[in-house]
């Protein structure tokens, strides 16, 4: 009988996974250029089954704020902002951009400064980076001390303090338009400052859990977090909203996210092994990406948006094929490695790890170009300066430190 049943089942996944390539097939021919990237993920539904979701639009959601839902406004927004980026991807094509330093000088990378006064010393470590998009000699860094600090590496000066959370700070966004950061904590809350005060601007309160994912949308104005609350949720920085929070129906806390470059979709990861691929307007999960061990660490999306790197807490990066929802590469590492964070540079050219060390690996060819050994405990974060000029990364050993040619 059991035989039967399962000859049953295989048949008829079988029969959806047939039709499910043959709807691929002609969706893919009449796909816009302004959906391109989402376009090749929903189809997939049919084949991976979305989650149930419960999105807390209108009422109160967990941690008492209360979602107000998406407005066609911020829709229509959010759709303008992923049109105009899929355009520009396409008027860039595939050139490499002008100035990005090409492999041989990055293997060449020297260690050029190491700045360990940064955050307390009585509270060692440095858990998370980024860097300003619009001013590169500005970095910021979010610290086991419970403060954030933005920091100008070219006059190696601290610019600002950012004292509010209390707990540690655990994510850190630089925004690329404004003097304006914002960050995560296990506080349960995520801070908006203003740089030049020093002061915070919005206080969020998504989340009944740490958060431990962050990040921004194209747009500037909305900001993705994740939470050990098992929710994730969409929030407007401006005002402080939420406006829509979602539980993942796995039961399980998520450990990290970040959206596409187009902002239509994002992904995230959870405590027990899954990369879970999300459409932000219907706030249902499309794709999921099974096969690693332990919790998912860290993602990031190339920004040609094809291509996904995740990690997790079994020293091997899977590199995922969004087109085809495809693990077509996996970088396995020492066994014992930890890796704590993975960036891509802005071209897509290169690929950084964080952890035991800090590795850099040329893309396509997955080749390892360089690896950098001289923080003294585990890297917590990594960031190409624009153009790969420069390479900069944090560590539990309070450093930030910085990597370029002489």
């Amino acid at each position: 009988m059991n035989c039967a049943t399962n000859y049953i089942e295989l048949s008829h996944a079988l029969y959806q996974h047939d039709a499910a390539c043959r709807v691929i097939a002609r969706l893919t021919k009449e796909v816009t250029a302004a959906r391109e990237a989402l376009a090749t993920l929903k189809p997939q539904v049919a084949v991976v089954a979305p989650q149930p979701t419960h999105a807390a639009e209108g009422g109160v959601a967990a941690g008492g704020a209360t979602a107000v839902g998406m407005s066609n406004e911020v829709v229509a927004r959010r759709q303008e902002r992923a049109t105009a980026l899929t355009q520009e991807r396409k008027r860039r094509g595939r050139t490499v951009p002008e100035g990005l330093l090409p492999p041989d000088q990055i293997r060449a990378f020297l260690t050029l400064a190491s700045h360990p006064g940064l955050h307390s010393a009585s509270v060692p470590g440095i858990l998370a980076l980024d860097i300003n998009p619009s001013d590169q000699s500005r970095l910021l860094t979010g610290g086991n001390d419970r403060n954030a600090t933005v920091f100008n590496k070219d006059t190696e000066q601290v610019v600002a303090i950012l004292k509010g959370h209390t707990k540690k700070v655990t994510r850190v966004i630089y925004h690329p338009d404004e003097d304006t950061v914002i960050t995560a904590s296990p506080d349960h809350t995520i801070r908006v400052w203003n740089v030049p005060s020093s002061q915070t601007s919005v206080i969020l309160r998504s989340h009944d859990g740490p958060v431990t994912g962050l990040s921004l949308h194209p747009t500037g104005d909305y900001v993705l977090s994740t939470s050990t609350d098992q929710h994730w949720a969409f929030s407007d920085i401006r005002t402080g909203a939420l406006l829509t929070k979602v539980s993942d129906s796995s039961g399980v806390s998520l450990t990290t996210a970040q959206f596409h470059p187009d902002g239509l979709i994002f992904g995230t990861g959870t405590e027990n092994s899954q990369v879970k691929i999300w459409d932000l307007k219907e706030q249902s999960n499309v794709a999921n990406f099974p096969g690693h061990v332990g919790p998912v660490t860290s993602i990031s999306f190339s920004e040609n948006g094809y291509y996904l790197a995740t990690a997790a807490e079994d020293a091997c990066v899977k590199l995922w094929d969004l087109r085809k929802l495809k693990n077509f590469k996996t970088i396995q590492l020492e066994e014992g490695y930890v890796i704590k964070e993975l960036c891509f540079d802005q071209s897509g050219t290169y690929l950084a790890i964080a952890g035991t060390d800090v590795r850099v690996y040329l893309c396509r060819q997955w080749q390892e170009l360089k690896v950098f050994n001289d923080h003294t405990a585990s890297a917590t974060g990594v960031r190409f300066g624009k153009n790969a000029q420069y390479i900069a990364s944090t560590s539990m050993d309070r450093t930030l430190k910085l990597y370029g040619l002489e």
